[in-house]
Protein backbone atom coordinates (compact mmCIF):
# COMPACT_ATOMS: atom_id res chain seq x y z
CA UNK A 1 0.00 0.00 0.00
CA UNK A 2 2.84 2.41 0.83
CA UNK A 3 4.53 1.72 -2.53
CA UNK A 4 1.30 2.37 -4.39
CA UNK A 5 0.82 5.69 -2.57
CA UNK A 6 4.37 6.77 -3.44
CA UNK A 7 3.82 5.72 -7.05
CA UNK A 8 0.60 7.66 -7.37
CA UNK A 9 2.21 10.74 -5.75
CA UNK A 10 5.09 10.63 -8.23
CA UNK A 11 2.68 10.35 -11.16
CA UNK A 12 0.38 13.18 -10.04
CA UNK A 13 2.83 15.67 -8.53
CA UNK A 14 6.34 15.25 -9.93
CA UNK A 15 6.12 13.63 -13.35
CA UNK A 16 4.37 15.97 -15.83
CA UNK A 17 2.52 14.70 -18.85
CA UNK A 18 4.29 14.16 -22.14
CA UNK A 19 2.76 17.26 -23.69
CA UNK A 20 3.87 19.38 -20.71
CA UNK A 21 7.42 18.07 -21.02
CA UNK A 22 7.51 18.92 -24.74
CA UNK A 23 6.17 22.39 -23.97
CA UNK A 24 8.93 22.87 -21.35
CA UNK A 25 11.61 21.91 -23.89
CA UNK A 26 10.21 24.34 -26.49
CA UNK A 27 10.00 27.19 -23.97
CA UNK A 28 13.55 26.59 -22.82
CA UNK A 29 14.85 26.59 -26.41
CA UNK A 30 12.97 29.81 -27.17
CA UNK A 31 13.85 31.75 -24.01
CA UNK A 32 17.40 30.63 -23.18
CA UNK A 33 20.20 33.19 -23.36
CA UNK A 34 22.34 30.63 -25.19
CA UNK A 35 22.35 32.43 -28.54
CA UNK A 36 21.37 30.57 -31.67
CA UNK A 37 19.30 27.82 -30.08
CA UNK A 38 15.98 29.68 -30.49
CA UNK A 39 16.75 30.17 -34.20
CA UNK A 40 16.93 26.41 -34.62
CA UNK A 41 13.57 25.87 -32.89
CA UNK A 42 11.51 28.78 -34.13
CA UNK A 43 12.47 28.93 -37.82
CA UNK A 44 10.16 27.08 -40.22
CA UNK A 45 12.66 26.48 -43.01
CA UNK A 46 14.50 23.19 -42.76
CA UNK A 47 17.48 24.69 -44.57
CA UNK A 48 17.76 27.45 -42.00
CA UNK A 49 17.39 24.93 -39.21
CA UNK A 50 20.32 22.92 -40.57
CA UNK A 51 22.45 26.02 -41.10
CA UNK A 52 21.78 27.35 -37.61
CA UNK A 53 22.43 23.93 -36.15
CA UNK A 54 25.82 23.81 -37.87
CA UNK A 55 26.63 27.33 -36.70
CA UNK A 56 25.70 26.58 -33.08
CA UNK A 57 27.55 23.24 -32.99
CA UNK A 58 30.63 24.75 -34.68
CA UNK A 59 30.80 27.73 -32.33
CA UNK A 60 30.28 25.43 -29.34
CA UNK A 61 33.10 23.15 -30.52
CA UNK A 62 35.46 26.11 -30.98
CA UNK A 63 34.56 27.48 -27.54
CA UNK A 64 35.19 24.08 -25.90
CA UNK A 65 38.54 23.77 -27.73
CA UNK A 66 39.66 27.24 -26.62
CA UNK A 67 38.54 26.68 -23.01
CA UNK A 68 40.34 23.32 -22.84
CA UNK A 69 43.53 24.90 -24.17
CA UNK A 70 43.36 27.63 -21.50
CA UNK A 71 42.91 25.02 -18.75
CA UNK A 72 45.82 22.97 -20.11
CA UNK A 73 47.98 26.12 -20.14
CA UNK A 74 46.93 27.02 -16.58
CA UNK A 75 47.77 23.57 -15.22
CA UNK A 76 51.23 23.73 -16.79
CA UNK A 77 51.86 26.34 -14.03
CA UNK A 78 53.48 28.98 -16.28
CA UNK A 79 55.44 31.91 -14.85
CA UNK A 80 56.89 35.16 -16.08
CA UNK A 81 59.91 36.99 -14.68
CA UNK A 82 59.98 40.75 -14.27
CA UNK A 83 63.04 42.85 -13.51
CA UNK A 84 62.52 46.20 -11.77
CA UNK A 85 65.28 48.69 -10.93
CA UNK A 86 64.32 50.87 -7.97
CA UNK A 87 66.28 54.06 -7.24
CA UNK A 88 66.47 55.16 -3.59
CA UNK A 89 68.12 57.78 -1.40
CA UNK A 90 69.04 55.46 1.46
CA UNK A 91 70.55 52.04 1.09
CA UNK A 92 71.47 49.35 3.62
CA UNK A 93 75.01 48.10 3.65
CA UNK A 94 75.54 44.30 3.59
CA UNK A 95 77.57 42.28 6.04
CA UNK A 96 81.14 41.50 4.95
CA UNK A 97 83.17 38.62 6.37
CA UNK A 98 86.97 38.69 6.10
CA UNK A 99 89.45 35.82 6.51
CA UNK A 100 93.20 35.47 6.24
CA UNK A 101 94.29 32.88 3.68
CA UNK A 102 97.02 31.92 6.17
CA UNK A 103 94.92 30.45 8.94
CA UNK A 104 97.28 29.69 11.85
CA UNK A 105 100.07 31.40 13.77
CA UNK A 106 103.39 29.98 12.65
CA UNK A 107 104.85 29.48 16.15
CA UNK A 108 101.85 27.34 17.19
CA UNK A 109 101.93 24.94 14.26
CA UNK A 110 105.63 24.76 13.43
CA UNK A 111 106.44 21.24 12.24
CA UNK A 112 102.89 20.14 13.12
CA UNK A 113 101.17 19.33 9.86
CA UNK A 114 98.59 17.34 11.78
CA UNK A 115 96.82 20.53 12.95
CA UNK A 116 96.03 21.48 9.36
CA UNK A 117 94.67 17.99 8.68
CA UNK A 118 92.49 18.06 11.79
CA UNK A 119 91.07 21.47 10.91
CA UNK A 120 90.31 20.33 7.37
CA UNK A 121 88.44 17.34 8.78
CA UNK A 122 86.48 19.63 11.12
CA UNK A 123 85.67 22.15 8.37
CA UNK A 124 84.74 19.31 6.04
CA UNK A 125 81.15 19.75 7.19
CA UNK A 126 81.19 23.02 5.24
CA UNK A 127 83.50 22.12 2.38
CA UNK A 128 84.50 18.72 1.03
CA UNK A 129 87.98 17.51 1.95
CA UNK A 130 89.48 14.07 1.49
CA UNK A 131 92.20 12.81 3.81
CA UNK A 132 94.94 10.98 1.95
CA UNK A 133 95.81 7.50 3.12
CA UNK A 134 99.41 8.46 3.90
CA UNK A 135 98.18 10.73 6.72
CA UNK A 136 95.80 8.20 8.31
CA UNK A 137 98.30 6.52 10.63
CA UNK A 138 99.75 9.86 11.73
CA UNK A 139 96.26 11.12 12.52
CA UNK A 140 95.38 8.00 14.50
CA UNK A 141 98.53 8.26 16.61
CA UNK A 142 97.91 11.94 17.38
CA UNK A 143 94.25 11.46 18.27
CA UNK A 144 94.93 8.52 20.59
CA UNK A 145 97.63 10.46 22.41
CA UNK A 146 95.72 13.77 22.61
CA UNK A 147 92.14 12.87 23.40
CA UNK A 148 91.53 16.08 25.38
CA UNK A 149 92.85 18.29 22.58
CA UNK A 150 90.25 20.88 21.43
CA UNK A 151 90.69 22.09 17.87
CA UNK A 152 88.05 24.76 18.52
CA UNK A 153 89.96 26.38 21.36
CA UNK A 154 93.26 25.90 19.59
CA UNK A 155 91.99 27.64 16.42
CA UNK A 156 90.38 30.47 18.36
CA UNK A 157 93.58 31.06 20.32
CA UNK A 158 96.21 30.40 17.65
CA UNK A 159 94.37 31.27 14.47
CA UNK A 160 94.22 34.60 12.70
CA UNK A 161 93.20 37.47 14.98
CA UNK A 162 91.96 40.97 14.31
CA UNK A 163 93.49 43.85 16.27
CA UNK A 164 95.28 47.13 15.65
CA UNK A 165 98.31 45.31 14.26
CA UNK A 166 96.39 43.37 11.58
CA UNK A 167 93.67 45.99 10.88
CA UNK A 168 95.68 49.12 10.18
CA UNK A 169 92.86 51.29 8.82
CA UNK A 170 89.08 51.08 8.93
CA UNK A 171 86.60 53.68 7.78
CA UNK A 172 82.87 53.29 7.24
CA UNK A 173 81.07 56.14 5.46
CA UNK A 174 83.64 58.66 6.65
CA UNK A 175 83.67 57.49 10.28
CA UNK A 176 86.40 55.34 11.84
CA UNK A 177 85.67 51.73 12.76
CA UNK A 178 87.66 49.39 15.00
CA UNK A 179 88.37 45.67 15.47
CA UNK A 180 85.65 45.46 18.12
CA UNK A 181 83.12 46.35 15.43
CA UNK A 182 83.77 42.93 13.88
CA UNK A 183 82.23 39.67 15.12
CA UNK A 184 84.21 36.43 15.25
CA UNK A 185 82.84 33.49 13.23
CA UNK A 186 84.23 30.06 12.30
CA UNK A 187 84.40 29.15 8.62
CA UNK A 188 86.50 26.73 6.58
CA UNK A 189 89.23 29.41 6.78
CA UNK A 190 89.33 29.20 10.57
CA UNK A 191 88.91 32.48 12.45
CA UNK A 192 87.00 35.00 10.35
CA UNK A 193 85.49 38.35 11.24
CA UNK A 194 82.18 39.84 10.10
CA UNK A 195 81.54 43.56 9.79
CA UNK A 196 77.93 44.82 10.07
CA UNK A 197 76.69 41.67 11.77
CA UNK A 198 74.07 43.78 13.59
CA UNK A 199 72.43 45.02 10.37
CA UNK A 200 73.32 48.73 10.46
CA UNK A 201 70.55 51.14 9.45
CA UNK A 202 70.30 52.55 5.95
CA UNK A 203 72.73 55.34 5.14
CA UNK A 204 72.77 58.03 2.52
CA UNK A 205 75.39 57.29 -0.11
CA UNK A 206 76.86 59.90 -2.38
CA UNK A 207 77.54 59.16 -6.03
CA UNK A 208 81.26 59.17 -5.28
CA UNK A 209 80.73 55.73 -3.71
CA UNK A 210 81.50 56.16 -0.02
CA UNK A 211 81.47 52.84 1.76
CA UNK A 212 83.82 50.59 3.73
CA UNK A 213 87.59 51.20 3.43
CA UNK A 214 90.04 48.75 5.01
CA UNK A 215 93.78 48.19 5.18
CA UNK A 216 94.97 44.78 6.39
CA UNK A 217 98.38 43.49 7.37
CA UNK A 218 98.33 39.71 6.79
CA UNK A 219 101.70 39.27 8.59
CA UNK A 220 102.98 36.37 6.52
CA UNK A 221 105.89 35.78 8.88
CA UNK A 222 103.54 35.21 11.83
CA UNK A 223 100.74 33.32 10.05
CA UNK A 224 101.12 30.33 7.80
CA UNK A 225 99.32 27.48 6.10
CA UNK A 226 100.32 24.09 4.69
CA UNK A 227 101.35 24.16 0.99
CA UNK A 228 101.28 20.35 0.84
CA UNK A 229 97.51 20.49 1.35
CA UNK A 230 97.00 23.00 -1.46
CA UNK A 231 97.03 26.28 0.51
CA UNK A 232 99.63 28.27 -1.37
CA UNK A 233 98.21 31.81 -1.54
CA UNK A 234 98.65 34.83 0.69
CA UNK A 235 96.11 37.58 1.13
CA UNK A 236 92.57 38.26 2.31
CA UNK A 237 89.42 36.47 1.21
CA UNK A 238 86.02 38.03 1.86
CA UNK A 239 82.36 37.60 0.99
CA UNK A 240 79.38 39.98 1.07
CA UNK A 241 76.11 38.62 2.39
CA UNK A 242 72.93 39.58 4.21
CA UNK A 243 73.51 40.47 7.91
CA UNK A 244 70.89 37.85 8.81
CA UNK A 245 72.64 35.03 6.95
CA UNK A 246 75.83 33.09 7.55
CA UNK A 247 78.82 33.72 5.30
CA UNK A 248 79.38 31.19 2.56
CA UNK A 249 82.82 31.04 1.00
CA UNK A 250 82.48 27.89 -1.10
CA UNK A 251 82.58 29.26 -4.64
CA UNK A 252 81.52 32.77 -3.54
CA UNK A 253 84.56 34.21 -1.76
CA UNK A 254 86.59 37.02 -3.35
CA UNK A 255 90.38 36.95 -3.07
CA UNK A 256 92.68 39.92 -2.70
CA UNK A 257 96.40 39.02 -2.81
CA UNK A 258 99.05 40.89 -0.89
CA UNK A 259 100.39 44.08 -2.38
CA UNK A 260 97.08 44.75 -4.16
CA UNK A 261 94.28 47.29 -3.88
CA UNK A 262 90.82 45.80 -4.54
CA UNK A 263 87.97 48.14 -5.40
CA UNK A 264 84.67 46.32 -5.03
CA UNK A 265 81.43 47.73 -6.47
CA UNK A 266 78.34 45.98 -5.11
CA UNK A 267 74.69 45.96 -6.10
CA UNK A 268 71.59 44.79 -4.30
CA UNK A 269 69.64 42.06 -6.03
CA UNK A 270 66.41 40.83 -4.48
CA UNK A 271 64.92 37.65 -5.94
CA UNK A 272 61.29 36.67 -5.35
CA UNK A 273 60.39 33.10 -6.28
CA UNK A 274 56.87 31.70 -6.56
CA UNK A 275 55.78 28.81 -4.40
CA UNK A 276 55.24 25.34 -5.83
CA UNK A 277 53.88 24.40 -8.38
CA UNK A 278 54.69 27.69 -10.14
CA UNK A 279 58.16 27.91 -8.59
CA UNK A 280 60.36 25.82 -6.31
CA UNK A 281 59.97 27.58 -2.95
CA UNK A 282 57.96 26.44 0.07
CA UNK A 283 56.90 29.44 2.23
CA UNK A 284 56.03 27.37 5.30
CA UNK A 285 59.62 26.21 5.98
CA UNK A 286 61.24 27.82 9.04
CA UNK A 287 64.75 27.36 10.41
CA UNK A 288 65.40 26.75 14.08
CA UNK A 289 68.72 28.58 14.51
CA UNK A 290 68.56 31.23 11.77
CA UNK A 291 66.51 34.41 11.55
CA UNK A 292 65.62 34.00 7.89
CA UNK A 293 65.46 30.99 5.60
CA UNK A 294 68.37 30.34 3.27
CA UNK A 295 69.49 27.20 1.48
CA UNK A 296 72.93 27.40 3.12
CA UNK A 297 71.47 27.72 6.62
CA UNK A 298 68.96 24.94 5.94
CA UNK A 299 71.74 22.67 4.66
CA UNK A 300 73.79 23.24 7.80
CA UNK A 301 70.84 22.48 10.09
CA UNK A 302 70.06 19.34 8.08
CA UNK A 303 73.63 18.06 8.45
CA UNK A 304 73.57 18.94 12.15
CA UNK A 305 70.43 16.84 12.72
CA UNK A 306 71.82 13.75 10.97
CA UNK A 307 75.23 13.99 12.67
CA UNK A 308 73.64 14.43 16.09
CA UNK A 309 71.45 11.35 15.49
CA UNK A 310 74.33 9.18 14.25
CA UNK A 311 77.19 10.32 16.45
CA UNK A 312 75.42 11.62 19.55
CA UNK A 313 77.30 14.92 19.35
CA UNK A 314 77.33 18.12 17.32
CA UNK A 315 80.28 19.79 15.51
CA UNK A 316 80.89 23.28 16.88
CA UNK A 317 81.02 24.66 13.35
CA UNK A 318 77.35 23.75 12.82
CA UNK A 319 74.34 25.43 14.51
CA UNK A 320 72.64 23.70 17.43
CA UNK A 321 72.72 23.04 21.17
CA UNK A 322 74.04 19.48 21.30
CA UNK A 323 77.11 18.11 23.04
CA UNK A 324 80.27 19.19 21.24
CA UNK A 325 82.11 16.43 19.38
CA UNK A 326 85.65 15.61 20.46
CA UNK A 327 88.44 14.82 18.01
CA UNK A 328 87.91 11.05 18.06
CA UNK A 329 84.22 11.51 17.27
CA UNK A 330 85.14 13.89 14.46
CA UNK A 331 87.53 11.41 12.88
CA UNK A 332 85.66 8.16 13.53
CA UNK A 333 82.04 9.27 13.11
CA UNK A 334 81.46 12.86 11.92
CA UNK A 335 83.90 12.70 9.02
CA UNK A 336 82.43 9.45 7.58
CA UNK A 337 78.88 10.68 8.27
CA UNK A 338 79.40 13.77 6.10
CA UNK A 339 80.38 11.63 3.13
CA UNK A 340 77.49 9.29 3.84
CA UNK A 341 75.12 12.28 3.73
CA UNK A 342 76.62 13.38 0.42
CA UNK A 343 76.53 9.91 -1.18
CA UNK A 344 72.98 9.05 -0.06
CA UNK A 345 71.68 12.54 -0.86
CA UNK A 346 70.12 13.02 2.58
CA UNK A 347 70.47 16.80 2.49
CA UNK A 348 69.54 18.04 -0.96
CA UNK A 349 69.11 21.59 -2.22
CA UNK A 350 67.12 23.26 -4.98
CA UNK A 351 63.76 21.79 -5.98
CA UNK A 352 60.53 21.94 -3.96
CA UNK A 353 60.74 18.26 -2.96
CA UNK A 354 64.36 18.51 -1.78
CA UNK A 355 65.38 18.89 1.84
CA UNK A 356 66.22 22.56 1.36
CA UNK A 357 64.21 24.13 -1.49
CA UNK A 358 64.91 27.55 -2.92
CA UNK A 359 63.99 30.49 -0.65
CA UNK A 360 60.91 32.53 -1.55
CA UNK A 361 62.88 35.75 -1.06
CA UNK A 362 66.63 36.04 -1.33
CA UNK A 363 68.99 39.01 -1.13
CA UNK A 364 72.23 38.78 -3.12
CA UNK A 365 75.04 41.24 -3.59
CA UNK A 366 76.62 40.82 -7.04
CA UNK A 367 80.09 42.34 -7.11
CA UNK A 368 82.47 43.82 -9.64
CA UNK A 369 86.11 43.81 -8.55
CA UNK A 370 89.00 45.73 -10.05
CA UNK A 371 92.61 45.48 -8.88
CA UNK A 372 95.63 47.70 -8.86
CA UNK A 373 99.06 47.47 -7.24
CA UNK A 374 99.00 48.84 -3.71
CA UNK A 375 100.83 52.09 -3.24
CA UNK A 376 103.12 54.14 -5.41
CA UNK A 377 106.69 54.96 -4.45
CA UNK A 378 105.68 57.79 -2.10
CA UNK A 379 102.90 55.68 -0.54
CA UNK A 380 105.34 52.83 0.08
CA UNK A 381 107.77 55.24 1.77
CA UNK A 382 104.90 56.71 3.83
CA UNK A 383 103.71 53.35 5.14
CA UNK A 384 107.29 52.18 5.62
CA UNK A 385 107.98 55.12 7.91
CA UNK A 386 104.61 54.87 9.64
CA UNK A 387 104.80 51.14 10.34
CA UNK A 388 108.58 51.05 10.67
CA UNK A 389 108.70 48.26 8.11
CA UNK A 390 110.73 47.85 4.95
CA UNK A 391 109.20 48.60 1.53
CA UNK A 392 109.51 44.90 0.73
CA UNK A 393 107.42 44.07 3.81
CA UNK A 394 104.74 46.56 2.70
CA UNK A 395 104.47 44.88 -0.72
CA UNK A 396 104.41 41.36 0.78
CA UNK A 397 101.89 41.94 3.58
CA UNK A 398 99.53 44.88 3.08
CA UNK A 399 96.10 44.54 1.43
CA UNK A 400 93.71 47.44 0.79
CA UNK A 401 90.02 46.77 0.16
CA UNK A 402 87.39 49.39 -0.72
CA UNK A 403 83.75 48.24 -0.83
CA UNK A 404 81.13 50.63 -2.12
CA UNK A 405 77.77 50.65 -3.88
CA UNK A 406 77.81 50.93 -7.63
CA UNK A 407 74.85 53.33 -7.59
CA UNK A 408 71.82 54.25 -5.50
CA UNK A 409 69.53 51.53 -6.77
CA UNK A 410 68.59 47.94 -6.23
CA UNK A 411 67.25 45.38 -8.64
CA UNK A 412 64.21 43.18 -7.96
CA UNK A 413 63.84 40.00 -9.99
CA UNK A 414 60.33 38.70 -9.37
CA UNK A 415 58.80 35.47 -10.57
CA UNK A 416 55.06 35.90 -11.19
CA UNK A 417 52.19 33.64 -12.21
CA UNK A 418 51.62 33.95 -15.95
CA UNK A 419 47.91 33.10 -15.54
CA UNK A 420 45.96 33.63 -12.34
CA UNK A 421 42.53 32.22 -11.42
CA UNK A 422 40.79 35.52 -12.22
CA UNK A 423 42.53 35.70 -15.60
CA UNK A 424 41.57 32.09 -16.34
CA UNK A 425 37.90 32.85 -15.57
CA UNK A 426 38.10 35.97 -17.74
CA UNK A 427 39.48 33.90 -20.64
CA UNK A 428 36.76 31.26 -20.25
CA UNK A 429 34.05 33.93 -20.07
CA UNK A 430 35.48 35.68 -23.11
CA UNK A 431 35.46 32.50 -25.20
CA UNK A 432 31.88 31.67 -24.17
CA UNK A 433 30.71 35.21 -24.87
CA UNK A 434 32.51 35.47 -28.23
CA UNK A 435 31.39 32.17 -29.75
CA UNK A 436 28.15 31.37 -27.90
CA UNK A 437 26.97 34.63 -26.37
CA UNK A 438 26.84 32.79 -23.05
CA UNK A 439 27.39 34.11 -19.54
CA UNK A 440 27.23 32.81 -15.99
CA UNK A 441 23.43 33.17 -16.13
CA UNK A 442 23.40 30.96 -19.21
CA UNK A 443 25.42 28.28 -17.43
CA UNK A 444 22.96 28.33 -14.50
CA UNK A 445 20.04 27.98 -16.98
CA UNK A 446 21.71 24.97 -18.60
CA UNK A 447 22.43 23.38 -15.23
CA UNK A 448 18.79 23.89 -14.18
CA UNK A 449 17.56 22.37 -17.46
CA UNK A 450 19.87 19.36 -17.16
CA UNK A 451 18.93 18.82 -13.50
CA UNK A 452 15.20 18.97 -14.26
CA UNK A 453 15.47 16.41 -17.04
CA UNK A 454 17.63 14.19 -14.86
CA UNK A 455 14.98 14.20 -12.11
CA UNK A 456 12.28 13.29 -14.64
CA UNK A 457 14.40 10.42 -15.92
CA UNK A 458 14.96 9.08 -12.41
CA UNK A 459 11.24 9.25 -11.61
CA UNK A 460 10.38 7.50 -14.88
CA UNK A 461 12.79 4.65 -14.08
CA UNK A 462 11.41 4.31 -10.56
CA UNK A 463 7.87 4.03 -11.91
CA UNK A 464 8.87 1.46 -14.52
CA UNK A 465 10.75 -0.75 -12.01
CA UNK A 466 7.66 -2.45 -10.46
CA UNK A 467 6.34 -3.35 -13.93
CA UNK A 468 9.45 -5.35 -14.88
CA UNK A 469 9.00 -9.16 -14.91
CA UNK A 470 10.28 -11.00 -11.85
CA UNK A 471 12.14 -13.88 -13.44
CA UNK A 472 13.92 -15.06 -10.34
CA UNK A 473 11.04 -14.88 -7.80
CA UNK A 474 7.85 -16.51 -9.16
CA UNK A 475 4.59 -15.45 -7.53
CA UNK A 476 3.10 -17.67 -4.88
CA UNK A 477 -0.36 -17.53 -6.52
CA UNK A 478 0.90 -18.95 -9.82
CA UNK A 479 1.59 -22.75 -9.92
CA UNK A 480 5.05 -23.85 -10.85
CA UNK A 481 5.87 -26.21 -13.74
CA UNK A 482 6.13 -29.26 -11.41
CA UNK A 483 2.79 -28.51 -9.77
CA UNK A 484 1.07 -28.22 -13.16
CA UNK A 485 2.56 -31.57 -14.27
CA UNK A 486 1.46 -33.23 -11.01
CA UNK A 487 -2.06 -31.91 -11.40
CA UNK A 488 -2.32 -33.28 -14.92
CA UNK A 489 -1.20 -36.73 -13.77
CA UNK A 490 -3.76 -36.73 -10.94
CA UNK A 491 -6.49 -35.88 -13.39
Amino acid sequence: GILEKIRSYLIKKLLPHLEDRRKYHREFASSTSFHGVHNIVQTQSKTRKVLWLLVVVGCLAIAIWQICSRFIYYFSWPTTTTVVIQYVENVKFPAVTFCNLNRFQAHAVSNLKIIFLIWNIVSGVLQKFAVQDKYSQELNDFLLGNQNFSIKEFTKKNGFYLNSSTLLECEFFGKPCYPQDFEHVFTEYGNCFTFNHNDLPARKVSLSGRGLHLLFDVQQEQFTDEPALGYTDAGITFVTHSPKELPRFDGLGLLTPVGMHAQVAIRQLKSIIQEYPWGECKPDIKLQYHKIYSTNGCLQECKARYIQDWCGCLPFILPGNGTECDLLKFYNCVYPAIYDIEIKGLCTVGTHNSTCPAPCEEMDYPTTVTYSSFGGEKAIKYFSAKLKKSPEYIRQNLVRIDIKYHDLSYKITQQQKALTISELLADVGGQLGLFCGASMITIIELLEYIFTNFCWMCIFLLLKAPEMPQWNNPSQNQPTHKEKKKGIQEC
